[in-house]
């Protein structure tokens, strides 16, 4: 190899690989399909949960790692956009193919369920990611402090609606109170 071709594509992915996001994203996925497969009472439903942690475990890493260095491109709505679209699009469209290709594919139900959960995850992310939590590399603080800093950052990413809202209508507010009376 020389240095004009570079490192190959697997290299380069994994360069960026977030091992932190790969422990939790796979246990938490798994505990997602088993609950929407515990209610539909399929069988073979360890095979998919077993497919599932091998995968996620490799893959989620670098999903987040891509998250991660999406954070640092200028335009804020493009990074914010990667980390809450682009990435998990890509993930789940894997995610299903994979799943098929095992022969373990996962009932609409589980891969609704799993789709919503990547959405709220990606959100989770985007904001932990922000605030510096779940980073690897130099940006990066020991497991035990992101874990430390959960509860704070679980709720303010919990209230993070409320105070969207409360913004809006302190928008509103303003605006009708500046307009002149007719």
């Amino acid at each position: 190899m020389t240095e004009a071709s570079g490192p190959p594509i697997f290299v380069q992915a994994f360069a960026c690989w977030n091992w932190k996001c790969a422990l939790l994203s796979a246990a938490a996925r798994s505990i997602v399909y088993l609950a929407a497969m515990a209610h539909s009472g399929l069988r073979g439903g360890l095979a998919i949960v077993a497919v599932e942690m091998a995968y996620v475990t490799l893959t989620a890493g670098v999903y987040a790692g891509m998250q991660q260095r999406a954070l640092e491109l200028r335009s804020r709505l493009l990074g914010n956009s990667i980390v809450v679209v682009a990435v998990p699009m890509l993930a789940q469209i894997f995610d299903w193919l994979t799943h098929r290709a095992a022969g373990a594919a996962a009932p609409a139900r589980a891969t609704f369920a799993v789709c919503v959960f990547a959405t709220v995850s990606a959100l989770f992310h985007l904001y932990v990611m922000r605030k510096g939590a779940f980073l690897t590399g130099r940006c990066g603080r020991p497991l035990l402090d992101d874990f430390r800093r959960m509860p704070g950052l679980t709720s303010g990413f919990a209230l993070m609606p409320i105070a969207l809202l409360a913004s809006i209508a302190g928008k509103l507010v303003r605006g009708m109170a500046s307009e002149p009376a007719v």
